[in-house]
């Protein structure tokens, strides 16, 4: 599975929903977009220090998902689509669909607009 941001910051929290949810899967991936808004949301925090600590510890535990030239196929086509059906969402959750869809994994994450995105399964905790 992928993970998208809420999904991740609730598993660094320790949401027992989430933990079981990523528990469950045979292959956790992290996008650098999701890592680059958690360090974003983390760097604001008054507990950056252990939540950087705890994020270096996960990443060496799971795979980390850069974007490729197959990635950017994934992305227009998923643009394309959404901006035909009137229905856009985030730009960064459009990179983060065209992983899963280029992967064939999962996403788990609480944004609902993931299920616009034809040819990709949201997990929900």
């Amino acid at each position: 599975m992928i993970l998208d941001t809420n999904a991740l910051s609730a598993f660094a929290d320790g949401s027992p929903e989430a933990v079981a949810a990523v528990g469950k899967a045979d292959r956790v991936a992290i996008p650098v977009i999701v890592i680059g808004e958690y360090r974003y949301g983390i760097a604001q925090s008054h507990r950056r220090l252990r939540y950087e600590d705890w994020l270096t510890g996960f990443l060496a535990t799971c795979e980390a998902l850069d974007i490729t030239m197959d990635t950017a196929v994934e992305y227009a086509a998923i643009q394309v689509a959404l901006r035909r059906a009137g229905t856009p969402i985030p730009s960064n959750d459009i990179w983060i669909a065209a992983l899963c869809r280029q992967h064939d994994l999962p996403v788990l994450s609480r944004d609902r607009h993931f299920d616009r995105v034809k040819g990709l399964r949201r997990l929900k905790w």
